[in-house]
């Protein structure tokens, strides 16, 4: 069971770290890479063949303002991608999940909420959990966990 974040720039690592969190939480292995489509295109063509050949199952890609990482990423690799659209410049996220989001046919992004690198890490796991039961059911308790504290936290709640 193995996944990769890669993202843009630096500044991106507290939204991404979020994606990191939860994959340690549940127990998968994961590598990061700090890449730009732009400015290395032929590292990151390099590092997505690397992943691909040491058995890397799931990508998570965040990037801010034109966001064209997770997009290239998907061009070049047939394994799963999802991006993470980060806040940047003027614009609050908004332009980064526009061209995440829109990505032309055949080449699709899952695309979680903008700064939302947790939710990156939670689908991750959902799509590996396909292939590893035990994920599954990691996942399963977790939400079953949730929801009783959820109703613990919210039961009797008067205005």
């Amino acid at each position: 069971m193995k996944a990769a974040i890669i993202f843009g720039s630096r500044s991106d690592t507290p939204v991404m770290g979020k994606a990191a969190e939860v994959l340690r939480e549940f127990g998968v292995d994961f590598s990061s890479h700090i890449l730009s489509a732009h400015r290395v295109p032929e590292l990151l063509w390099e590092t997505l063949k690397n992943l691909e050949e040491t058995g890397t199952e799931v990508i998570i890609a965040g990037a801010g303002l034109a966001a064209h990482l997770p997009g290239v990423i998907a061009s070049l690799t047939l394994l799963p991608v999802i991006g993470v659209p980060v806040s940047s410049g003027g614009l609050g996220g908004l332009d980064a999940l526009l061209s995440i989001v829109q990505m032309p046919k055949p080449i699709p992004v899952a695309t979680v909420g903008v700064d939302n690198g947790a939710n990156a890490g939670f689908l991750a796991c959902r799509i590996l959990s396909l292939k590893y039961p035990p994920l599954g059911e990691r996942l399963a308790a977790y939400r079953s966990k949730m929801k009783a504290n959820f109703a613990r936290d919210n039961q009797g709640a008067e205005l």
